[in-house]
């Protein structure tokens, strides 16, 4: 199988549980011979958190990727240039991610720190506000700070791309309005399917595909059903049919969000993204199909992100 998963939550696990990448434990798995996998290994900050701490954090997972890649024969990549012919050479490789702005501790020179440790995607709030706007749960958000719109300037001068899963609703519209390159949702699926805070709305999906973004199914409980109790591996499909009725052929991808969510009963972790496209072909989706929203947009969005 081929794989890219725009996000999941195994690095702050394994930072923060002193555990192996590789722990058997995890949802995480390494792909197996004669596979092709890309994970996008994310750094989560929690909102508790101050800057300092935050920062501190980051920089710790840097250096707790960089050796674990290097134990688990991981290519750890940092930048999209020759990804197509790195993805199909090499059986495991890795982007590393933020997920929360909060680790820029409002110093703007760390953006630049930042992609020099190879970081390729930051999520620019986790749920609560930070500084550079407010996230999906803060009540009247007013959007991005002025922090932030230097801070998304500088991410695209230094080829981090902007992630606004997680964002509130006014700071989305901002970054669309601000935003000279095509951004992405990492993990987030459609409001219209389930109306939750932290799924896309119809609009905004349409914006993410007019500025030729990515958007990674979630497999969270919660945002695939409105009762999570109910959640299974089915309504992956219901999101993906709802975004692809948008036209989101060449933008729907995977972004699993293992390690960091409330998975469905019948999804175990990475075991179980066989059974994912098994059931899309089960249900009349073409291959090629298939194949585009479990890797092929998200390497083409890479490789043309760094152009």
């Amino acid at each position: 199988m081929k794989l890219i998963d725009l996000h999941c939550d195994t690095l702050y696990k394994s930072v923060t549980q002193n555990m192996n990448l590789d722990n058997s434990s995890y949802e995480t798995k390494l792909a197996k011979k004669g596979d092709n996998k890309l994970q996008c290994y994310a750094i989560w900050l929690p909102d508790d958190l101050d800057g300092d701490s935050a920062e501190k954090l980051f920089f710790t997972a840097a250096e707790r990727l960089k050796s674990e890649c290097i134990r688990c024969n991981i290519n750890l990549m940092n930048s999209g240039r020759n990804l197509n012919t790195n993805f199909f050479t090499s059986e495991n490789n890795a982007f590393f991610t933020v997920e929360n702005g909060l680790a820029l501790n409002g110093k703007l020179e760390n953006v630049k720190r930042f992609s020099e440790l190879g970081v390729k995607i930051m999520t620019l709030t986790w749920n609560a506000h930070n500084y550079i706007g407010d996230g999906s749960t803060v009540k009247n958000p007013k959007g991005i700070t002025p922090f932030g719109k230097q801070a998304i300037k500088e991410m695209e001068k230094y080829g981090i791309v902007i992630d606004v899963s997680h964002a509130s609703d006014a700071l989305f519209y901002d970054v669309s309005k601000l935003s000279q390159k095509p951004f992405i949702a990492t993990h987030s699926d459609s409001r219209t399917v389930t109306p939750h805070k932290r799924n896309l709305t119809d609009e905004q999906f349409k914006i993410i595909k007019e500025k030729k973004g990515l958007v990674g199914l979630n497999f969270h409980n919660a945002f695939l059903n409105s009762d999570p109790n109910k959640a299974s591996i089915t309504d992956i499909l219901r999101h993906a049919e709802h975004f692809l009725s948008l036209g989101g052929e060449n933008i729907l991808a995977i972004g699993s969000d293992f390690d960091g969510c409330s998975l469905p009963n019948d999804i175990k972790g990475s075991e179980s993204m066989s059974v994912l496209f098994e059931l899309f072909l089960k249900h009349n989706y073409n291959e090629s199909l298939v194949n585009k929203i479990f890797y092929e947009n998200a390497l083409k969005f890479f490789e043309n992100f760094d152009i």
